[in-house]
């Protein structure tokens, strides 16, 4: 693994440049001269860093799906706010929510620069604080809600005044940050530290710590879902089957969760107009669509809590 120095909490500029971040490896003072072969190794090989990282955060990673999944449970929502790199990565990971769990306007982003910064640079806006917090403001943040700060740095302007925005409306904050003792952990009520140090071009945090970033944040994601019941198993359930291959992959599922042949789950996917998730229950229960959409509403969503009440009813 690569050497990280010491972080600095400076959220400063002059702190910055000693961020295990930004300092430049002097082992690749010549990385212009290698060869593609050489560099691809080097590149591959350094991101053994990112999973060391992420393994070392495990328990930080892990209070904060629970907190996510208890503020969703309970009606919030889960909303990032980041910049640049981060900031593009979380709001690709709330796009996705909806489509993939079928939690439709419960995961929302705002990043820097809105909509623009995601195809073309507005990296000057990541020191707006102001903005960061009017943004987040925009949202209408309560003590439902948690709210996830992505910064490599951890002393982004912008995610700091976002965050300090939902601290005020009284949201659960977690900050995410790729270096040790950063203002980010230190003002949000829990802390996910992934130090993936010094990068292949110093300072350029799409690397490794973007890597991270992604990582953690799909796994913050996709197991708060998990734990919410969006899931059967391994089986995505809840997908919006809304073209060709989504429509396939919930008749695979209905065929993987109950055991009964493709025109079987064609027929129960009809029935329960294309709900995967309610075609299970029903076949599992042997009961109507219509009443295991019921089941499903008692059970918070929970297949195998549905099928056990179908069981216990009978």
């Amino acid at each position: 693994m690569t050497a990280a120095p010491t972080g600095d909490a400076d959220p400063g500029l002059a702190g910055l440049d000693r961020l295990p971040t930004e300092v430049s490896r002097p082992e690749l003072a010549e990385l212009d001269t290698w060869s593609a072969a050489d560099a691809v190794h080097l590149f591959v090989d350094d991101h053994a860093d990112v999973l060391a990282a992420v393994r070392a955060a495990h328990g930080q990673i892990a209070a904060a799906v629970e907190a996510v999944a208890g503020h969703l449970s309970a009606g919030g929502r889960l909303i990032y706010v980041g910049a640049g790199t981060g900031g593009r990565i979380a709001a690709q990971d709330a796009a996705e929510i909806g489509p993939s769990f079928g939690l439709h306007g419960r995961v929302a982003a705002v990043f820097a620069g809105g909509v623009d910064a995601m195809i073309d640079g507005r990296e000057f806006y990541e020191d707006d604080a102001e903005q960061g917090a009017i943004e987040l403001r925009a949202l209408e943040p309560t003590a439902q809600d948690v709210v996830v700060g992505v910064s490599a740095s951890g002393r982004t302007p912008y995610v700091l005044g976002g965050m300090a925005a939902a601290r005020q409306a009284g949201a659960f904050t977690i900050g995410f940050a790729c270096v040790p003792r950063s203002p980010l952990a230190a003002a949000a009520d829990a802390a996910i530290e992934v130090v993936t140090g010094p990068e292949i071009i110093a300072g350029s945090t799409r690397l490794k710590a973007g890597s991270a970033q992604k990582l953690v944040l799909n796994t913050l994601s996709t197991m708060a879902m998990v734990s919410l019941g969006r899931t059967y198993g391994n089986l995505m359930v809840d997908v919006s089957a809304d073209n060709g291959k989504l429509r396939r992959r919930a008749l695979r599922a209905v065929v993987e969760a109950t055991g009964v042949d493709e025109a079987g789950a064609e027929r129960a996917l009809d029935d329960a107009d294309g709900h995967a998730k309610v075609a299970i229950v029903a076949i599992l229960a042997a009961t109507s669509s219509a009443r295991a959409r019921e089941l499903l509403t008692r059970a918070d969503g929970r297949v195998r809590i549905a099928v056990a009440l179908a069981r216990d009813a009978d």
